[in-house]
């Protein structure tokens, strides 16, 4: 009997279904109201089969406030095909202590989620980033809407967190000033990055900075940005510059561009708290204040 509970243990940690600090739960979807994690299937519109996530919860009772967490994405169907349920241990630690319900999901086109690859932005050229932005937004809004719809999660109450194309996601899903979102965490956001594979040339960076500031020109709610210094895809010369266009063009933004992390920069949002935790910690006191 040991020995089978062990080799669950094993199967349920493979399938990305960790609680936090505690034992391994893996509930079915209607029945993710208590502290532990689930997979939830997500429906989206225009789809023929929905998107898998995960849903951790706290401890506490519910309904609790919703962070979606978003992945990043890459260009190459080689690369998204190789992609494993996102897992973001520290990150998902940090939100659940706060009293949130942390959704994972992964969108279509990436690994097991299969379908087609919906964001694409197009070759350097004529690289489309708002519209590959908005198509990420879109696939949010629907996991936030489906969120809402379990009696585990508040309705209204929802934070957007992404990392790199994940995060200008976040920052494109703010432009659309969407109802029931408290505010906006961008890990490391942007597309384009390491063009070629060559750390600190990005794919037309000139449109990535019009996008931004165009997304800026109609974001209302506040934002914070996390960028490490040592980021090979999006180095601190350029996220800066997409910050002051989206704030120049009206956005509402906390801008950090953090030391640079061990490993590859780009990889923030993966690293111990620490390295994030109290620009973090500040922002959300920040939107819970605002909303008092």
């Amino acid at each position: 009997m040991a020995a089978r509970a062990l080799a669950g243990l094993v199967v349920a940690l493979l399938a990305g279904c960790q609680s936090i600090g505690g034992m391994v739960v893996h509930l079915p979807e209607s029945a993710v109201t208590t502290a532990g994690s689930g997979a939830v299937a997500i429906p989206v519109a225009g789809l023929s089969r929905p998107l898998p996530a995960t849903l951790h919860l706290p401890a506490g009772t519910p309904p609790f406030p919703l962070a979606v967490v978003s992945h990043g994405s890459d260009q190459r169907l080689e690369v998204r095909a190789r992609m494993t349920m996102p897992a973001y241990p520290a990150l998902t630690e940090f939100l659940v202590g706060e009293g949130y319900a942390v959704l994972i999901p992964l969108r279509p086109g990436h690994g097991p989620a299969g379908g087609p690859y919906l964001e694409d932005q197009g070759g350097c050229e004529r690289a489309d980033y708002r519209a590959s932005g908005l198509e990420t937004a879109r696939l949010i809004r629907a996991a936030i809407d489906h969120a809402e719809t379990l009696p585990a999660v508040s309705k209204n109450d929802t934070l957007v967190v992404g990392t790199s194309a994940g995060g200008w996601g976040a920052i494109a899903i703010a432009s659309t000033d969407p109802d029931g979102i408290r505010g906006y965490v961008n890990f490391s956001g942007g597309r384009g990055g390491r063009n070629r594979g060559r750390p600190g040339v990005n794919c037309a960076p000139e449109r990535l900075v019009e996008a931004a500031g165009a997304f800026g020109r109609s974001a209302r709610l506040p934002a914070l940005w996390l960028y490490a210094e040592n980021d090979s895809y999006f180095g601190p010369q350029l996220s800066q510059a997409m910050a002051e266009a989206y704030r120049g063009a009206g956005g509402r933004l906390t801008f950090s561009l953090l030391p640079g992390t061990s490993g590859e920069g780009h990889g923030l949002i993966n690293r111990p708290a620490a390295a994030w935790a109290d620009p973090l910690r500040s922002f959300l006191r920040e939107i819970d204040d605002s909303r008092k």
